[in-house]
């Protein structure tokens, strides 16, 4: 066979790719990933562009007990850093914040970029978004589903120290992975061709 020979296309990977959809976080139940699965979903989303192997990210997992245990503390977070706020609105939101774990398993991508070399900081902030996707994709390939979220919980700073980021990082995204509910609807897409240009020598 030809080195040059090239490989003919995954039609299952095709397929999910071209049909993943994103399940909101509280449409997601058991069961969630094994331990392996887990496990190999993580070497999924190590395997992105980094440039100059710097593996400016890591993983913080929420599972299990800790789901509610760290809900609880988002919960007092949030009304202690909103006391101008309306009684009723304030304890909506705290609710929200307590609530915030439902799927079986969450992923914190902690995004850590190295600002002692010369790779540009936005390519390694890239570089963890890119984990957030393979997350995604890999849940997929597994039969799972998820979603990659932000908010509140991810930018705040008392939300993040209790999450476990650290001075110099900051999350990337949350990666709620669990079974849908019910099969997700399609959305609207861009229309791609819109999109496109054909680059030119210029005049």
């Amino acid at each position: 066979m030809s080195a040059h020979t090239r490989r003919l296309p995954h039609a299952d990977l095709l397929a999910a790719l071209e049909t993943r959809r994103s399940v909101p976080a509280a449409g997601l139940c058991e069961p969630g990933p094994s331990a392996d699965e887990v496990r190999r979903l993580l070497a999924i989303a190590a395997r992105v562009p980094d440039h100059a192997m710097l593996v400016p990210w890591r993983f913080i997992l929420i599972e299990r007990e800790a789901r509610g245990e760290i809900g609880a503390l988002l919960a007092d977070a949030y009304r202690a850093g909103n006391p101008q706020m309306p009684p009723e609105k304030r304890e909506k939101f705290a609710g929200i914040m307590s609530r915030l774990f439902p799927a079986p398993l969450a992923i914190v991508v902690v995004s850590r970029p190295n600002r002692e070399t010369m790779i540009p900081v936005v390519e390694q902030e890239m570089s963890a978004g890119a984990v957030c996707l393979n997350l995604l994709h890999g849940a997929q390939a597994l039969g799972f589903s998820g979603i990659w979220v932000t908010g509140w919980a991810a930018t705040n700073d008392e939300a993040q120290r209790i999450l476990g980021v650290g001075e110099g990082e900051r999350v990337a995204g949350i990666v709620h992975i669990g079974t849908a509910k019910e099969p997700p609807a399609e959305r609207p897409r861009p229309e791609v061709e819109a999109l496109v240009t054909r680059w030119a020598k210029p005049g």
